[in-house]
């Protein structure tokens, strides 16, 4: 007869019990997936380095990400020293190319002329994943489909950029060229007010920009957009050759640091709008038109590729069928360029 106390004889069955779980739990592998283990990123170096960083046109909500970063030490726990600057498209790339510039805010259809000229320009991360160059038109002209544009007026900033190439792209698509079209230039961006006003019939623009404003003064508008009638590459990070050498973990931590707010501002756009208005108070005016126009500039950030690998992410397959496009129109690509010359992938998490 075993006279143990029962208490001691439970604890040495759930011991045994334990030590068999352990073992059988060794010897057989689970078949839940594990985590891959996480990405890791260059380490910020002991001095920090100062990056020179080009915008658009002028300050505005659509930078959230970049004053997001900046203004909750993102950057500057990279071990970066960030100084943003606003430019026009055709003069930023160009010294991004020199080198006087770090990295940019660059259409990525620059980005294919300019390097076909010789600038030595790369896009390392896309920002807008669908183009948000547009053309619209009031709904009371009757112009619903690209084909509807054949002898309008169209109202243009300028026979150059992004918005051109655009236009041609959709012209195309309805077997038109720019000679089915009358073009008017403005050159101080007023083609948005001239549509409005009825003094074109029609203009390009932003998306997230003049047809949203003109909406939300209760004018009704049709938008044609180019991603429904062929993949071109919208503003992302750009650098140098030059530049990527030198400073290639300095952005790769840049770039880091910026699709983290990115990603804080898609789940909660407030965050990007009050940034925003802190970095540029007079977008404190109108609160709601602010915010309208980060929430469509967050829906352009989103594609389905983008959707599948993370912001930042460059669709090489749709970079080159949008150089095989340019290449098809006459003037916009001076040289022979390959996809390998145009983008680089290196600096992405």
């Amino acid at each position: 007869m075993d006279r143990r106390h029962p208490t001691a004889l439970a604890l040495v069955a759930l011991v045994a019990l334990l030590v068999a779980a352990a073992c059988t739990a060794l010897e057989a592998p689970s078949s839940e997936p594990t985590a891959p283990p996480p990405t890791p990123t260059p380490t910020p170096p002991a001095t920090p380095v100062a990056l020179r960083v080009g915008l658009g046109f002028i300050p505005s909500v659509q930078f959230a990400p970049f004053y997001l970063a900046d203004e909750r030490g993102y950057y500057r726990e990279a071990g970066l020293v960030v100084t943003l600057e606003n430019k026009i498209d055709p003069d930023l790339v160009p010294l991004v190319g020199q080198g006087a510039i770090d990295v940019g805010m660059a259409d990525g259809t620059s980005v294919i002329t300019a390097r076909s000229q010789g600038i030595p320009i790369r896009y390392v991360a896309t920002v807008y994943a669908r183009f948000p160059s547009v053309v619209f038109a009031l709904e009371k002209t009757g112009i619903r489909v690209p084909a509807d544009l054949k002898g309008r007026t169209v109202g243009i900033p300028g026979r150059y950029g992004s918005s051109y190439i655009m236009l041609q792209a959709l012209l195309a698509s309805a077997h038109l060229t720019l000679d089915d079209v009358t073009l008017v230039d403005f050159p101080d961006f007023g083609q948005g007010a001239a549509v409005e006003q009825g003094r074109v019939e029609a203009a390009t623009g932003f998306v997230n920009n003049e047809p949203l404003q003109a909406e939300r003064r209760g004018t009704p508008v049709t938008v044609l957009r180019v991603d429904e009638v062929t993949p071109l590459p919208g503003p992302g990070l750009a650098t140098g050759d030059a530049t990527l050498q030198l400073k290639r973990d300095a952005l790769a931590r840049f770039a880091a640091a910026t699709l983290r707010a990115m990603d804080e501002i898609a789940a909660d756009p407030k965050l990007g709008l009050d940034a925003a208005i802190r970095r540029v108070p007079e977008l404190g005016a109108d609160r709601e038109m602010q915010l309208a126009v980060l929430e469509a500039t967050i829906d352009t950030w989103k594609s389905t590729y983008t959707l599948a690998n993370g912001f930042g992410a460059i669709d090489r397959a749709a970079w080159s069928a949008s150089l095989t496009f340019m290449q098809s129109l006459p003037g916009l690509v001076a040289g022979p360029v390959v996809v390998d010359d145009l983008v680089s992938t290196d600096l992405l998490p």
